[in-house]
């Protein structure tokens, strides 16, 4: 009776492999992310004024080659800020759909995170290319605060091949930290880690087949809690249910697989910024008879370069790239000199001044606060044309007046003297606060340099006298004389000082290093701009006509021969012989 019961249950088993080995089907899709786009959706630069080879224009060629059915397309945020192809649909064009909108649903995406910069843009202009959009926007821990439900969609649910993906998403909790509360007015932003682990018995009852996370936060620590701007590893390590992490933000590019808290292995990336790179997944699904996938990931990351474009694509959108060459080649004034970001780094620079000059013509304040926005740029002498202006200054930033006292603006200048510079031992010793290796030897890539901080967050003054030795320790560098005109500066006195949105809200840790820092930062606020700072600048150059710039604030970097010979040296270490 055993044998019997034993050799049945063997027939039963080698008929259902068999059926199983019959009904068995493997499953492909490809799922495509972009991340951080900043404006560049077509193929030409509209701050530099010359045709690029990276854009969505080689996407749509791959899209175009490929089964529509297969295909998952995403967007991991900042994509509404950065060129003026972006700041064109944002606030000038306002009657037709928004040229993001329109390529995005013209491609087909499935979903998009929003980003901080997307933020920036304020409601009237997310809240719209929101309305026009075909597909979803996710923000699980953009909370509206009436509701106390996520302003935007938490996750959506994509269907492809009977294969049913669960896409989730999450912004940077760091907004408050670097932007004005108008621009996200009845949203507050939550804990990453804590928002994951709340919505994923939600996106398990949805029994899917793939569970994708976008968040538009980079890698960061896998350890930092998920309060942190950075804390995409730290929910790919904590958060067990995630198949596929796709980050951003941070502007990196990066592959890697951890492991979750519950032992399973994590696919997350990193995709860079501006269309140099695509980020892909392939998935296969081993699709049986009885419902069960089991999904194989092969992660990448492709140079947008190295794919064709789309003829198709380009001629579609030829219009639109020819509208916005036209509005970014309008003359505005003329300058006698040509500036650029390189000395910047060094001491005073006509650059960065020209931007000091401007902030306090503006706001009428004694003191301006100011850092070279972009690390390597540069106007030249001749006619100013609006896309300079992008060259000057890249952010929708406002500008806006704050009250300090002298200790606190002597403090704020440490924190950024502090991230700016090393302290040199003796001449020979590197200046400039760079990234390092294990041996302690600055990082080279490809060719130059990087340095550890990035230079938005080099705060010089101007409307004051003083010096940064670095031949001190971080903290005791800067020694503050006088005011510009030659009367006493005093830590005591009080002072109207001009700064942009972002480090007046917090941004780069200036204010709280200073002892500024929540309520006390809301009430310093004595006025801010109705638009962005690059408006009033482009209007104060109409206005002027010609300028000529030129180092004019007052400070420089001690000992002062050392300085020489560090710029002499490093000049070279970060642009090369250029």
């Amino acid at each position: 009776m055993i044998k019997t019961t034993t050799r049945n249950l063997a027939l039963i088993l080698l008929a259902a492999l068999l059926t199983l080995a019959c009904t068995r089907k493997e499953v492909r899709l490809e799922i495509y992310a972009t991340t951080d786009l900043h404006g560049m959706l077509l193929p030409f630069d509209n701050t530099e004024g010359k045709s690029t080879d990276r854009s969505l224009a080689n996407l749509a060629r791959v899209v175009e080659s490929g089964k529509k059915e297969n295909i998952v397309l995403l967007d991991n945020g900042d994509i509404l800020q950065g060129d003026p192809l972006a700041y064109y649909y944002n606030f000038i064009d306002t009657a037709t759909t928004h040229i993001i909108a329109d390529i995005l649903n013209h491609l087909g995406y499935d979903a998009a995170t929003v980003g901080n910069h997307d933020i920036e843009t304020g409601h009237a202009v997310y809240d719209r290319v929101r309305s026009e959009y075909n597909f979803p926007i996710l923000a699980a821990n953009a909370i509206e605060i009436e509701t106390g439900e996520p302003y935007f969609e938490p996750y959506t649910v994509i269907k492809k091949r009977e294969m049913k993906l669960v896409v989730f998403g999450l912004i940077t909790p760091s907004v408050p930290r670097w932007l004005p509360e108008s621009l996200y007015s009845g949203i507050r932003f939550e804990n990453m880690v804590a928002t994951a682990r709340k919505w994923m018995p939600a996106i398990q009852a949805e029994n899917p087949d793939l569970v994708i996370g976008l968040f538009h936060s980079g890698m960061g620590d896998g350890d930092n809690g998920g309060d942190d701007e950075n804390s995409s590893l730290a929910v790919a390590m904590n958060v067990p249910g995630f198949d596929v992490i796709f980050c951003g933000h941070d502007h990196r590019k990066d592959v890697r697989e951890v492991t979750d808290s519950n032992g399973d292995k994590v696919l997350v990336l990193d995709g860079g910024s501006r269309a140099e790179a695509l980020m892909n997944v392939s998935v296969s699904f081993d699709r049986r008879g009885a419902g069960m996938n089991i999904p194989l990931l092969e992660g990448r990351i492709t140079e947008m370069n190295t794919l064709p474009e789309s003829s198709g694509f380009l001629e579609r959108y030829r219009g639109a790239m020819e509208r916005v060459r036209e509005y970014t080649s309008e003359i505005i004034g003329r300058s006698e000199t040509t500036v650029g970001t390189r000395d910047a780094f060094f001491g005073p620079s006509a650059f960065t001044d020209l931007i000091h000059r401007m902030q306090l013509d503006i706001t009428g304040a004694q003191i301006s606060l100011a850092a070279p926005l972009s690390f390597d740029q540069s106007i030249s002498s001749g006619d100013l044309r609006i896309r300079d202006m992008y060259r000057l200054y890249r952010f929708e930033n406002f500008l806006y007046t704050v009250r300090m006292t002298g200790g606190e603006i002597d403090r704020h200048l440490e924190h950024s003297a502090g991230h700016w510079f090393r302290t040199m031992e003796k001449a020979s010793d590197y200046m400039l606060n760079y990234r390092t290796d294990d041996d302690g030897k600055p990082v080279i890539v490809n060719g130059t340099a990087r340095l550890q901080y990035p230079s938005y967050n080099f705060d010089s003054a101007m409307g004051i006298r003083y010096t940064v030795d670095v031949s001190k320790p971080a903290g005791a560098r800067v020694n503050i004389t006088a005011l510009s005109d030659g009367s006493p500066f005093s830590h005591s006195a009080s002072y109207t000082v001009a700064v942009n949105s972002y480090r007046a809200n917090g941004g780069g840790g200036h204010f709280t290093a200073a002892g500024i820092a929540g309520k006390e930062l809301e009430r310093r606020i004595i006025s801010a701009t109705e638009r962005d700072l690059r408006f009033y600048m482009t209007e104060w150059i109409r206005e002027k006509g010609t300028i000529s710039p030129v180092p004019l604030s007052e400070w420089k970097i001690v000992p002062v021969d050392w300085a020489a010979d560090a710029k002499k040296r490093e000049m070279r270490m970060l642009f090369g012989n250029n």
